[in-house]
């Protein structure tokens, strides 16, 4: 049986305060409780420094703009917690900050209100945050890839909004899960969206095409460095819309995210994709994105 005094006792943030995860408490009339109303962030650290740190709260101030939730702290204020939960987190697990890859998780509801679905005003949000080691994939597993596979893209027309609301995250990332794969690619009326968790990039005859950015998919922070490590490489890179039919016939299949930062699909629904192995393309932008890190 699970519950908070199982806990581990990581070191943690909520309204004002450093606490720890058995300690923290939000009012059962919250509206991140009772109606998944609030947005979230995930920022990756590594050496102690937040990285494209400006890029993901741009997107922070995006969705706290279109649920209309007032943004609690200044770019210097969320730097300044951020840096502060993984200085925490290092001491608590005894490991230099330097050699302690993190991500820091930030949530931000519209407040504790009595029921009612309108958006009520005045409210002081609630601002939740942690930092916790960032898991790696086992360079081995890396090496060879991953398997992923397709469905329908079942969810809301808001996708761009990063927000707490994810039951139909949550039921997409299950479909992998049930299939003992990594991520479920989604299409949309026959045109590829994303993955449940990462964005989905295609390459075909050495160029790399992602989905536009619109309000049918979360604009991953990964967006624009991809088009930034393609440009550095001499990629071609675009966004348009790309028929299932495309992505099936890929050359090579890449997912991107926080804590997935570039990962090869190797097989996709049982079937293996090109050859079944990672291919240049995504070794070429693999390193791209560990020299990014290096000069973050």
């Amino acid at each position: 049986m699970t519950d908070a005094t199982t806990l581990p006792d990581l070191p943690c943030y909520l309204n004002g305060e450093f606490t720890t995860l058995r300690e923290a408490k939000v009012s059962v009339m919250d509206r991140g409780f009772i109606f998944g109303d609030g947005i979230y962030e995930v920022v990756p650290i590594y050496g102690g420094k937040p990285f494209r740190f400006n890029e993901h709260m741009a997107r922070l101030e995006r969705s706290l703009a279109e649920l209309r939730i007032p943004n609690p702290n200044t770019l210097a204020q969320w730097r300044e917690l951020v840096v502060k939960l993984a200085s925490n987190y290092a001491q608590f697990a005894k490991v230099p900050l330097a050699e302690c890859d993190q991500m820091a998780y930030i949530q931000i509801t519209r407040g504790v209100a009595m029921r009612d679905h309108a958006m009520i005003p005045g409210l002081t949000p609630t601002v939740f945050a942690m930092a916790n080691r960032m898991s790696q994939l086992p360079a081995a597993e890396r090496a060879k890839g991953v398997s992923c596979v397709t469905a329908d893209d079942f969810r809301w027309k808001k996708a761009h909004i990063k927000s707490t609301s994810l039951a139909g995250a949550v039921i997409s990332r299950q479909i992998s899960v049930d299939a003992e794969a990594v991520e479920t690619i989604m299409f949309r009326d026959g045109m590829l969206s994303e993955a449940s968790s990462s964005n989905v990039w295609v390459v075909k005859d050495g160029k790399v095409s992602g989905v536009p950015r619109d309000n049918l998919v979360l604009e991953g922070i990964r967006f624009g460095l991809m088009e930034q490590l393609c440009r550095e490489a001499g990629i071609s890179c675009e966004l348009r819309r790309i028929p299932r039919e495309e992505v099936l016939a890929a050359d090579e299949l890449l997912l991107s995210s926080a804590t997935k930062e570039i990962l090869p699909v190797t097989t996709l629904d049982g079937k293996p994709v090109a050859n079944g192995r990672p291919g240049p393309i995504y070794e070429k932008l693999y390193a791209g994105y560990q020299q990014a890190k290096q000069a973050s």
